[in-house]
């Protein structure tokens, strides 16, 4: 693997920019993130209450995703991006103030969960499409979602980690106070771009729900995309609950406490970055499908063996090899999916991207915690794997009808040459 090429979108001063101050931003999130589970589950110690806490977390942007996408096409991206990192901190920085004066309760977990799940619904979205506008050029647009995914992993690995060793010396608050500080980075780093605010905004004439309805149009009428897309949402359907339920897992399985919590996230998120690395290293998008599949199949068969696990090193190499395997076939997803879009679909169509995991996701976060409660965690994992499995084989078998719409695509866009 060269180096130079694998992390060729760091060339674009805009990018490296957005880049560092994401990475610093998002190990304070995901220590959040840790935390947050982990403090429901102390205060609860019921895995049908954490799955439906994250499951009102997430659902609350679940309505606003789609109309999200139609504002992006039409406004300032950038501006977006400012707007929620802001209200991010600021729910952070609640957060750690409840939690500190000892004055939290699983209630207001709860509605900050919500007002969260609503500033994700624009952020993400918006995160995904001002990759393109920091980016001159497409042909480094793949790589920057790359390793745009290595950032966001590489904090996975690094976040959870240390909020496991925060918890266990100074308890959960801290790590909340330590992702509203964060935010700074990110800040910074937007304050100092020079972006094309002409390039930024598209107006659009249309009114909110024509705008939204051309979008589910286009995304459905585009075959590739459409099959894409559908078995992501399968795959975070019945994939995403082992996050959710993974300090189950870690306490009644492994009979741990947060320090193998975060154990168990850093592999996960070490196979992630890993992941990643290998997809920064192509240079075409071309049998990106086949890796689709691949990363499919990795994470189901992982989550499956994993299922069956009694033990610490077995468990966390089954975790690093799911965070390969999750990663890869999510990035190779995303990576196709903004090489296919027209430019005046993409705020749209990545939309429905998020929608696809980040909306299904608490539905398989919902229903993995009542399915754990009457059947266990270890069986509710090995359920889940069979159904990824299962999604992955369909796929596996369209490949011919995927290939034939795409190619067309491929060739208008020029990375196909004619013979």
């Amino acid at each position: 693997m060269n180096l130079g090429s694998m992390l060729r979108a760091l060339r674009h001063r805009n990018f490296r920019l957005f880049f560092f101050g994401q990475g610093i931003s998002l190990i304070g999130t995901w220590m959040q993130r840790t935390a947050i589970v982990w403090l429901v589950y102390r205060l609860t110690g019921s895995a049908q209450v954490l799955g439906t806490v994250d499951f009102l977390g997430q659902i609350s942007g679940l309505v606003l995703i789609p109309f999200a996408g139609v504002m992006l096409d039409r406004c300032d991206r950038y501006k977006v991006v400012i707007t929620t990192q802001v209200f991010s901190l600021l729910q952070a920085t609640v957060l750690a103030a409840l939690v500190l004066s000892q004055m939290i309760a699983v209630w207001q977990i709860v509605l900050l969960s919500i007002v969260l799940g609503m500033v994700n619904s624009f952020d993400m979205p918006a995160r995904q499409s001002f990759i393109s506008q920091i980016v001159d050029d497409k042909e480094d647009l793949s790589n920057a979602i790359a390793l745009n995914s290595a950032m966001f992993n590489g904090a996975r690995i690094i976040g959870p980690s240390v909020a496991g060793l925060a918890i266990s010396a100074f308890g959960e608050g801290w790590c909340f106070l330590i992702n509203a500080v964060s935010f700074a980075a990110v800040l910074v780093g937007l304050g100092l771009m020079q972006v094309n605010r002409l390039d930024a905004v598209n107006s659009c004439e249309e009114n909110l729900m024509e705008g939204f309805r051309q979008g589910i149009s286009y995304t459905y009428h585009v075959v590739p995309i459409r099959m894409a897309l559908a078995l992501l949402a399968l795959i975070s359907l019945a994939g995403m609950p082992v996050m959710v339920l993974m300090p189950i897992f870690a306490g009644e399985v492994l009979a741990g406490g947060a320090d193998i919590l975060g154990l168990l996230m850093s592999f996960f998120g070490m196979g992630a970055l890993a992941g990643t690395i290998f997809l920064a290293s192509r240079k075409t998008v071309l049998g990106l499908e086949n890796i689709i599949v691949a990363g499919g199949s990795v994470f189901g068969i992982g989550l499956t063996v994993f299922a069956a696990s009694k033990v610490l090193w077995l468990s966390l190499v089954l975790a690093f090899v799911m965070g390969i395997g999750l990663i890869v076939h999510m990035a190779a997803t995303n990576t196709i999916i903004q090489t296919l879009v027209d430019e005046d679909k993409r705020g749209r169509v990545m939309s429905l991207y998020i929608l696809s995991f980040g909306g299904i996701a608490p539905f398989g976060s919902l229903l993995g915690g009542y399915l754990a409660e009457f059947i266990g965690v270890s069986a509710t994992f090995l359920t889940c794997g069979a159904i990824c499995l299962a999604g992955i084989a369909a796929f596996a078998y369209a490949r011919p009808v995927w290939r034939s719409h795409a190619e067309p695509i491929f060739r208008d866009k020029g990375l196909i040459c004619e013979d």
